[in-house]
């Protein structure tokens, strides 16, 4: 599976963007597929995740503002993202995991930046 994810770009404070994060085959096989987040000088972090049976977690930091969803039939998930503050600013990278025999097998994408300006 590939992953290619769009939709970042410059928002404001108080402002929306979605990203899409497109697979190149049918997500029906995989167990889920979330969002990740890099911000300057931090370390990777998940903001929300979607799994194959639609249950959703969100980091506390997104809960109320952030919403993930999946479209099956055009094996997409978005991540609605609004009242966007500055600390949101990162490059956002969309994850797909299988379960294999217990082990946890991460496929990612690349990221897109968001840029939220105060």
């Amino acid at each position: 599976v590939q992953l290619q994810a769009s939709g970042g770009g410059l928002a404001q404070a108080g402002g929306s963007l979605r990203l899409s994060c497109a697979a190149s085959e049918s997500i029906f096989s995989i167990n889920g597929m979330g969002w990740y987040r890099q911000g300057p000088g931090k370390q990777r972090e998940l903001v929300a995740v979607i799994t194959s049976g639609g249950r959703t977690d969100y980091a506390d930091s997104v809960k109320g503002r952030f919403s993930i969803s999946k479209d099956n039939a055009k094996n997409t998930v978005y991540l609605q993202m609004n009242s966007l503050k500055p600390e949101d600013t990162a490059v956002y990278y969309c994850n797909a995991y299988r379960i294999v025999l217990g082990n946890v097998m991460n496929i990612w994408g690349q990221g897109t930046l968001v840029t939220v300006s105060s």
